[in-house]
């Protein structure tokens, strides 16, 4: 057995070989204090401008320690991107003494290092400057502590989040289709949702007919479906060479013949005149018969050639349908062809009769087409109300209400729609962006963006929709932001049950 006071030796040894973190930087002559990890929460603060979104996090500031701010900047736009260039500013106010860092462009696209290092303990104001392409934004963040030694800090340790929140983090939000809002208070239009139709404005549509008996000859590839049409373009000729009645060639030689006999007819009263060789009453007929002959001559030699009488487009538009085959027979007068300008359309909505009261009320109306994300506002098409219905028919229990837009190039006479008609009457509510939602064993979700890279899945109950937006009754206040895109890359990442490791280079 060992003698005990061996035991006792090598304790004291040991007891003399311990030294402090600092007495060990003041033997060696180096600073250590960023050797040792502080074991703290690090600390996470977002601020948001029109433009940008700013994300810092950083370990709890230490009093005469270097300490780095992990600054994270977010473009606005359709989505959240990084920003690839620029240069940001930390201010840190304590006392009346400002504290600054700086770094001129990013680490990585999006990730600023800013190094400060404060001279003072206590409460201060952190205020960060972004300058970039699109110009200076100022982020206020609040007060932040600055702690007198670490372990003051250690004392402070926050606790743990609650286990409800959802890590989403930068790098994985700029690289998918990612985009917040916030929820907006504002008066909100009450909507009555039903079904439509797109139709060809009164005057927008002009059918071509045929102006002789024949058979039907198309003109090259302007008879396309769909073809864009000029003014004054031939679509058809109606030949008739094998007609012995109505024969165009016939009736064109017969206007041609009377018009030239009636032309010299009055160039010889008009010589015989001056001489009264002949009365002024003769003079007046044979003038009045020429311009008969002549008027008939253009009228029926407008349009004629060898091969027949030519059919052409009185507007510019496309053509939108043909109602003749090429040989086909027709009679003078048979519609051939419909020509729409393709300017004006009529949206035509059908209303339940328990809305009749509120007819009179509706302003305007959005609409969209089934398998087209596009929501259509008609107050963006220039639209009007020019009519609604008074009563019902036996056909249909419904009552129509039309509204006058303008085609805007995607949209074609026919198609089903559905529609939100606008009433006048408006309420202020909190709204969001209708593919903000999530819907769940038929309940609805949104993902609120608690921080820059936090979430929390929330319950909502919800009122009515124009098509874009739609209102929230509760669950959400104005101003929380949530996620308009990317909610479903979110909603993958809590599913997974893991928070996902910091991907930063911090």
């Amino acid at each position: 057995m060992k003698n005990p006071l061996f035991y006792l030796i090598g304790i004291l040894c040991g007891l003399a070989s311990c030294q402090s973190p600092n007495e060990h930087s003041q033997d060696d002559g180096h600073d250590h204090s960023h050797e040792v990890a502080l074991d703290t929460e690090s600390i996470s603060l977002t601020a948001y401008s029109t433009n940008a979104e700013l994300f810092v996090d950083f370990q709890p500031l230490i009093q005469n320690q270097e300490n780095t701010l992990h600054i994270h900047v977010s473009l606005i736009g359709t989505r959240f991107l990084p920003a690839e260039s620029g240069s940001v500013r930390a201010i840190l106010s304590i006392d009346e003494k400002k504290i600054e860092g700086k770094a001129d462009k990013p680490s990585e696209p999006g990730i600023f290092h800013v190094d400060i290092q404060p001279q003072v303990a206590g409460n201060g104001m952190l205020e960060i400057h972004f300058e970039g392409e699109m110009g200076k934004e100022t982020f206020e963040l609040g007060q932040v502590e600055v702690f007198s030694s670490r372990a003051t800090a250690e004392l402070r340790k926050k606790e743990s989040a609650s286990g409800t929140e959802i890590t989403y983090l930068k790098d994985q939000s700029w690289g998918t289709e990612f985009l917040s809002v916030p929820a907006a208070e504002v008066p909100f239009q009450e909507i009555i949702k039903t079904t439509g139709t797109i139709l060809s404005a009164p005057g927008d549509e002009t059918v071509l007919t045929a102006k002789s008996s024949g058979t039907v000859l198309f003109s090259g590839n302007k008879t396309i479906i769909g073809s864009a049409i000029s003014a004054g373009d031939k679509l058809f000729t109606i030949a008739a060479s094998d007609l012995t009645q109505s024969n165009p060639e016939v009736i064109y030689l017969e206007a041609k013949s009377n018009f030239e006999r009636a032309k010299a007819e009055f160039e010889r009263a008009q010589a015989l005149l001056p001489d009264k060789i002949i009365s002024e009453k003769d003079y007046l007929s044979a003038k009045t018969a020429y311009e008969q002959a002549q008027n008939t001559y253009k009228v029926v030699a407008k349009n004629y050639s060898a091969a027949g009488q030519g059919v052409v487009s009185p507007s510019t538009g496309f053509l939108k349908n043909i109602l003749v085959s090429e040989g086909q027979f027709v009679e003078a007068g048979t519609p051939l062809a419909h020509i729409s300008k393709n300017k004006k359309l009529l949206l035509q909505a059908q209303v339940s009769q328990k809305y009749f009261q509120k007819l009179p009320e509706i302003s305007g109306a959005n609409f969209k087409m089934a398998g087209h994300p596009e929501v259509f506002s008609t107050k963006s098409m220039n639209g009007r109300v020019v009519s609604f219905g008074k009563t019902t028919s036996a056909a249909s229990p419904f009552v129509p209400i039309t509204f006058e837009i303008d085609n805007v190039g995607q949209i074609i006479p026919g198609v089903v729609v559905e529609v939100f008609l606008k009433t006048n009457a408006k309420e202020n509510s909190v709204v969001i962006p209708l593919e903000a939602l999530m819907e769940e064993q038929g309940l609805f979700f949104v993902f609120v963006q608690k921080g820059g890279e936090t979430f929390e899945k929330r319950e909502v109950n919800l009122g009515g929709t124009d098509g874009q937006m739609i209102v929230v009754r509760s669950g959400l206040k104005a101003g929380e932001r949530v996620v308009s895109k990317g909610a479903y890359a979110i909603k993958l990442a809590s599913a997974s049950g893991e928070l996902p490791e910091h991907g930063h280079s911090h």
